[in-house]
Formats: C-alpha cells, sequence, structure tokens
C-alpha cells in the first residue's frame, strides 16, 4: 500500500451553488409582497435600479390614503349644525389594558401605599389580564408585607374587565362567577374542584361525585364556555393582516383562464443617468457601475424566471384540479409536488418553492396554492380520494350526528365507506379528527 505524501493533479465535477443562483431561488420563495418590499431594498443599495409603481398600484395607494386621511373644514358651519366642531373629527386612540387599570385606580380614595402597590400591580398584568408572578414574589420586589400585597390583588380583582388579576385560569372563572348577581355554588364549586375533568368532559363522574344529575353539570359546562378566559385579550386586538394573492384564475367562455397578479409589483427599470456613466469615468468608479448593472440584469431575470415558473406552476395545478373548480372542494384529486414537477418539467423543490407562501384567487374564493397538494386516502369506488374530501366528509357526518348518541371512529370509518366508498381505518379517522379539532365522542355527547 502506497503512503507517500504527493502533490496530484484530480478532474471532478461538483455542483457550486453561485449567489447568482442563490438569489434566483430567493426570489422564486417570496410572494408579492416580500418580492416588493425586497426590490425596495435593492433599489437602496444598487444606484441603477429605478422602481417605479404600476397604474394599478398607485391607484390603490392613492385610495387608501384619500380613505385613511380626510380633509375636513376646520371652520364652524353655521348653516348646516350650530354644535359641529373640528374636534368631533378627532380619532379616538385605543385605551390599552394598563391605561384602562390606571383609570379605574384614579377615582379611589386609597392611602399613598395601597396606591403605590395597586398601580404596581395594573403595569404587572400580561396581555391576558393575569398576574404571572405570586403574591409572595410580589411582595418581594415591592418589599412590603404580603397581606398588604394580597388587599391590592384584591381590589384589582374588583375592576373591569371582570376576571382581570388573576393568578391562574381556575382564579379569573371564580372571579367572574362571584361577581354575578345571583351566585351558583354548584357552578363555583365544579370549577374549584372538577376543573381539569369538566375541560375532559367528564360530566357522569363529575355528577356522582356531586351528588346531582348529569343534564345539571352539563347545563354549567354551558354556562361556564360563556365566561371570559382572557379578560385582557379585548384591549391588545392586532391589526388585521391582508393577503394579496399572486395568481388569479377567471372561467372565460368554459375555460379557466390563469394569469398573474402584478397590481404590486413595482416595474424595475434602468435609471438612464447612472447607465450613461458606463465606460465614460474613471476605472474604479465604472468597474463599479458595470458590477451593479450585472446586479440589475441578474434580478431582472430572476424575476422573469419567478413568474415564468409561477405561471407553468399554477396552470398545472389548475388543470389537474379542475373538478374542484367546477364542484367545490368536496371534488379536490390527491395531488403531489413529483406530479406538477413532472408535467412543468422542472424539480420537486423548484414546485414546492414556487407555492410557498402564494395565493391564488379562483371562483370559489382565496386558497394557498399549497391547498391543492394533498395525499392519497384509502380507496375509491371510482377515482382516488384526496385528504381534504375526506375531511369534508367526515365534518358532515359529525356535524349531522344525534350529539346524545355520537358516532366513534369506527362507525365514522363504516360510514364514510357506506355512504362515499372511501376506505380508511378508525386510526386514520382519529388523525383527522383531531387535525380538524373535532373531539372524540366521549366528549361530544350532550345529556340534554
Amino acid at each position: 500500500m502506497n503512503m507517500d505524501f504527493g502533490l496530484y493533479q484530480q478532474q471532478s465535477m461538483k455542483l457550486v451553488m453561485t449567489n447568482e443562483l442563490r438569489q434566483a431561488i430567493t426570489i422564486l420563495q417570496y410572494s408579492a409582497l416580500d418580492l416588493s418590499n425586497y426590490l425596495h431594498e435593492q433599489q437602496l443599495e444598487n444606484p441603477l435600479i429605478e422602481l417605479k409603481d404600476n397604474h394599478k398600484q398607485e391607484e390603490i395607494t392613492r385610495n387608501k390614503e384619500e380613505s385613511a386621511a380626510p380633509v375636513y373644514d376646520s371652520r364652524v358651519r353655521h348653516d348646516q349644525d350650530d354644535e359641529y366642531s373640528a374636534i368631533d373629527h378627532v380619532s379616538e386612540q385605543e385605551e390599552g389594558l394598563q391605561d384602562y387599570l390606571l383609570n379605574q385606580i384614579s377615582y379611589l380614595k386609597l392611602d399613598s401605599r395601597l396606591r403605590r402597590i395597586l398601580t404596581y400591580l395594573a403595569l404587572s398584568v400580561d396581555e391576558n389580564g393575569y398576574l404571572k408572578h405570586t403574591a409572595e414574589e410580589l411582595a418581594g420586589e415591592l418589599v412590603e408585607p404580603i397581606e398588604a400585597v394580597k388587599e391590592a390583588v384584591s381590589v384589582l380583582q374588583g375592576f373591569e374587565p371582570a376576571g382581570i388579576g388573576a393568578f391562574s385560569l381556575k382564579e379569573c372563572l371564580l372571579i367572574q362567577l362571584r361577581q354575578l348577581e345571583t351566585r351558583d355554588l354548584l357552578a363555583e364549586n365544579i370549577v374549584e374542584n372538577h376543573l381539569d375533568t369538566l375541560a375532559k368532559k367528564q360530566f357522569k363522574k363529575i355528577a356522582k361525585e356531586e351528588e346531582v344529575s348529569v343534564q345539571e353539570v352539563q347545563y354549567i359546562a354551558d354556562f361556564i364556555q360563556t365566561l371570559n378566559p382572557k379578560p385582557g385579550a379585548h384591549f391588545f386586538n392586532e391589526p388585521a393582516k391582508y393577503v394579496v394573492p399572486d395568481v388569479t384564475v377567471n372561467k372565460i367562455n368554459g375555460e379557466y383562464i390563469v394569469y398573474l397578479n402584478d397590481d404590486y409589483m413595482p416595474v424595475m427599470t434602468v435609471n438612464k443617468q447612472y447607465e450613461a456613466l458606463i465606460n465614460k469615468e474613471e476605472a474604479e468608479v465604472n468597474e463599479y457601475l458595470k458590477r451593479k448593472y450585472e446586479q440589475f440584469q441578474w434580478i431582472k431575470r430572476s424575476i422573469e424566471q419567478r413568474q415564468e415558473t409561477l405561471l407553468k406552476v399554477s396552470e398545472a395545478i389548475v388543470r389537474y384540479q379542475k373538478s374542484f373548480f367546477e364542484h367545490g372542494p368536496s371534488h379536490l384529486r390527491p395531488l403531489t409536488l413529483k406530479t406538477i414537477a413532472e408535467e412543468v418539467n422542472v424539480h420537486e423543490s423548484t414546485v414546492s418553492r414556487a407555492t410557498t407562501k402564494k395565493y391564488i384567487q379562483t371562483p370559489k374564493g382565496l386558497f394557498e396554492l399549497k391547498y391543492f397538494f394533498t395525499s392519497m386516502v384509502g380507496k375509491d369506488t371510482g377515482e382516488s380520494s384526496s385528504s381534504e374530501r375526506v375531511k369534508i366528509y367526515l365534518k358532515r357526518l359529525v356535524d349531522e350526528e344525534d350529539k346524545q348518541k355520537p358516532l366513534s371512529d369506527q362507525k365514522l370509518a363504516n360510514l364514510l365507506k357506506e355512504l362515499h366508498g372511501i376506505t380508511v381505518s378508525r386510526r386514520t379517522v382519529a388523525k383527522y379528527r383531531e387535525e380538524m379539532h373535532i373531539q372524540s365522542s366521549s366528549q361530544r355527547k350532550r345529556y340534554t
């Protein structure tokens, strides 16, 4: 065996991930809004990139600005309403939870010590209205006796909204029950001693221990569900997130036509002033401008490739799922990334990237492109069934069942075969039921 050291030449082939290829893959994954943000970031780094909003985007932006910032005449209008004032149009700021609690404290006659503790507690509640630290921990932070902190907690728990300042879900529910005009001692006792059992809907066990009827426990369970487990959440409403479709499908003359939605896509052009400086400036500047021009060309080609790939993949999906567009989700066919990849003649990973975070506007509504890729389930008398189709039938069976005698997973599996010709196992039914957040038959049972 030769163990000598030496220098040798060896020819080999390997795949190298260049910056340009990495950029093209990244752009393919972007949604329409993400791509628009990416282009604006690149514009800040590359002086040759010039972005112009298309006509539709300008119109959308203008309409939003006009609706968001109306102009009012500040002069008093005696001709219409003597009580008119421009101050009436000042938008009201939404009050936060802590401000709401501090405002209630300001109306109370308290000594300085209790007011300071109570103010600290009001500023310590989380977004759901709970105190995350124990009374002992709060006393240590405030360097106050535990009795004074407990007194302040008791005052805080009397504030609105009901249930505020609790240390746990059980205490939150009990606070709300105890503030009712007509107290229900049985409900309070069930929450105090059987909350975990109640959550599992083991009504018979509770009824036996409390020596009441199952119907009474059922009634109390329904009433407890009307209480607010997160009393502070109302003050923390997040702004609505809007989804912009990347692709739109319309039915024209009996055919489904797919086209890209470029309303939010800025038009990228080269800055003519900087382009004219290429080959006319000093060597260092000229090299910089050429490098930026190559970057501009790469981004442009990557966007064109993204648009072409996205359109081909979307058209293939629409062709394959035509029954869905005709009859709805119950006719969704099983589809894999490999099927579309073979039809479009690209790799499966490319299809995956092209459908990630992309949405399609259809006559049936707005859907994520990933929605149309479903696995094949069981055996069907005709075409194979998709998992989405099975879920639709499964939910329909649960909605129509007798709630006093709910269907077991095995019975649901039998009905899927009898009514729809779909053969699935009991374990598959249980899996889909859990994915749809449908409780088991014992938990769905009603006693009234």
